[in-house]
């Protein structure tokens, strides 16, 4: 009887854990390659594996057993890494939420009744700064500074389509319909750690490589309207790459992308956006961030007055509520036209 109550006793305060010895760092590790690794993107794997490494493995809460892990220690390590190692708020987020959804997992496998990570209290996230676009007079000095440059079209296509970086690396020509008009989404390129997922470890003294992956969600995969002006450019471009095959002869690899390297390799995304910063430079333009191009492109539609739900479409969206958290600078002058529109009724 005795026993039995003890067992509703942990039972009630959540310690109740079938392996007395099980370490939070030895549950991540399991469920990361054991339970997660079938279901994300390789991206999302080695950034959860980066994670584990840097801020779990062998570490003040890392070692802690499963059995004894309470708020307490999570919040005191957050604590620890917000004020001692100048970790940004939302470093310590990310690192609480894949916690808590391994956590979760430990409650359904019975190890803890609890989750931990529900009480700790979390640093205040700063409001997010405006986002980054090319003012319209940007734009055209951008434009003509790429004259001449060999990926001229890549960065075009950002402005004129929208897609992220990954996804313009992806694009095939098979996903490019000139008569149409259009391009469909079906991939993206990442570089990621190599991880070798029988140790569950990052590959000692190994380089990243280029992954294929799948779009970001599935609103990523999508089809997307070129600009009419642009099909021209995509044909020479097309020709561009023609002649380097021809050049290249055995050593190129034909993978039938859209923006390769010289002999058709996928390109390096750093390379590119160390090319883009130095176009930026060379144009008198302030830096902004690659993305900028996406951000630029969603807002000339707006300033043309599309709706909404059409430009979410377009940025593969899952929610058209993101599309307007994320353009909130563009809403006022558009509401401010809305209303204008009213004006004929107060002619007097």
């Amino acid at each position: 009887m005795k026993k039995a109550d003890e067992y509703q006793q942990k039972l009630n305060i959540g310690t109740l854990c079938t392996d007395e010895k099980l370490t939070l760092q030895q549950w991540f590790k399991t469920w990361l390659f054991e339970y997660k690794v079938n279901e994300i993107r390789p991206s999302t794997l080695s950034k959860y594996e980066g994670l584990y490494r840097n801020y779990i493995k062998n570490t003040q809460i890392g070692m802690v057993k499963l059995k004894d892990l309470k708020a307490y220690n999570l919040q005191s390590y957050y604590n620890l890494l917000t004020r001692d190692n100048n970790k940004t708020p939302d470093t310590i987020k990310t690192l609480n939420k894949v916690i808590k959804a391994a956590l979760t997992q430990a409650t359904t496998e019975q190890y803890i009744f609890l989750n931990p990570c529900n009480h700790v209290i979390l640093p205040k996230i700063a409001p997010k700064s405006e986002i980054q676009i090319l003012t319209l007079d940007e734009q055209l000095k951008f434009i003509e500074a790429i004259q001449g440059h060999r990926q001229r079209v890549v960065f075009l296509l950002g402005l004129g389509t929208g897609l992220r970086l990954g996804e313009l690396l992806g694009l095939k020509w098979a996903n490019i319909d000139l008569v149409r008009m259009e391009l469909t989404v079906r991939r993206t390129l990442k570089k990621v750690a190599i991880i070798d997922l029988k140790s569950g470890t990052k590959v000692e003294g190994s380089k990243t490589k280029i992954i294929e992956q799948l779009p970001k969600t599935e609103y990523s995969a999508r089809t997307v309207p070129i600009p009419s002006n642009l099909i021209k450019e995509l044909k020479k471009h097309m020709m561009m790459h023609y002649k380097e095959r021809l050049e290249a002869k055995d050593l190129y690899v034909n993978n039938d992308l859209v923006f390769p390297n010289e002999i058709g390799e996928p390109t390096d995304e750093r390379s590119l956006k160390r090319s883009y910063e130095r176009i930026l430079k060379r144009a008198g333009i302030e830096h902004k961030k690659f993305h900028c191009l996406r951000h630029t492109f969603a807002t000339r539609l707006f300033e043309r007055e599309v709706p909404l739900k059409t430009v979410s479409i377009l940025l593969g969206h899952s929610d058209i509520k993101i599309t307007a958290d994320i353009y909130t600078h563009v809403m006022p002058s558009e509401k401010i036209k809305a209303v204008d529109k009213l004006n004929d009724l107060f002619a007097l």
